[in-house]
């Protein structure tokens, strides 16, 4: 797919149709227009970050990778912070938390009530504005919540408020140069319009961040992701899960990032200059 300006739907929620158009210099697409009440398009039970469903296979391959990943993302962090205080922003129903809790001191914010209510039920008490916060941390992590934020440039005023000097920011987000982005195009799951606003390249987060005032220390690819989101992809494209296609699609993909750095998701670890 060229960097160029197209259409992507809704396939979740409301059947829509959204424009992704390049945003400013970077290697960084935006979605538009963004809906007024854009609270009602992440009110579905096929919401899974919200609201731990474990129904479809879809679901079940979802969770069963994330009790795995868990642990990966943990022993990530901790190559770059051994201890100290750690704030995990649009926290979900609180898993990575729980992971995290036993290595660091941990706080957790999340906006949507249902899933506070699912953290609730395993004792977390998640803050439901970031304005709540007033510590300082030694590290942020935004798991799949970037591309979800309004205002970026309100973002980065907050991590300068909430992190310590020596602090890092680990963020994950979809890569839309990876293998699988160029194969599904329009049909790619992980653009996810209208609930992902901003729409990354490995290129464009780094410049982004670069310019505000932060460096890229390490990056590490998620490669499940890759099939993961062809899984959904194929239901996009062709109203079937596909699963062979689906996972020739998704190792296709890891296979091309072995060699040009481009996963379907990737995680960001940056540090203040």
């Amino acid at each position: 797919m060229k960097q160029a300006n197209f259409y992507c739907k809704d396939y979740l929620v409301s059947g829509e149709e959204y424009h992704l158009e390049k945003w400013k210099h970077y290697e960084i697409l935006k979605t538009s227009p963004v809906p007024e009440n854009l609270s009602t398009y992440y009110q579905s039970e096929d919401y899974i970050s919200h609201t731990d469903a474990s129904k479809s296979f879809t679901d079940k391959l979802y969770n069963a990778v994330k009790s795995y990943m868990l642990q990966k993302k943990v022993g990530w962090i901790i190559k770059q912070k051994k201890q100290g205080k750690l704030l995990d922003i649009g926290a979900g129903t609180g898993d990575f938390i729980n992971a995290a809790s036993r290595y660091f001191e941990v706080d957790g914010v999340e906006p949507n009530a249902v899933a506070r209510k699912n953290a609730a039920l395993k004792n977390l008490d998640l803050k439901n504005d970031i304005e709540e916060i007033l510590e300082q941390y030694d590290v942020i992590t935004m798991w799949h919540v970037l591309e979800h934020v309004s205002n970026l440039e309100h973002q980065f005023k907050e991590f300068d408020r909430l992190l310590n000097k020596d602090g890092i920011i680990v963020i994950a987000v979809p890569n839309f140069k990876s293998k699988d982005a160029e194969i599904y195009k329009e049909h790619w799951a992980a653009y996810d319009v209208p609930r992902h606003l901003w729409h990354f390249s490995k290129f464009g987060i780094q410049k982004l961040f670069l310019e505000n005032g932060y460096n890229l220390i390490h990056s590490n690819g998620l490669i499940f992701d890759s099939f993961y989101v062809s899984l959904l992809s194929e239901k996009h494209k062709t109203g079937k899960q596909n699963l062979i296609p689906a996972f020739l699609n998704g190792l296709k993909s890891n296979l091309s990032a072995a060699s040009t750095g481009e996963y379907s998701s990737m995680v960001y670890f940056f540090k203040k200059h």
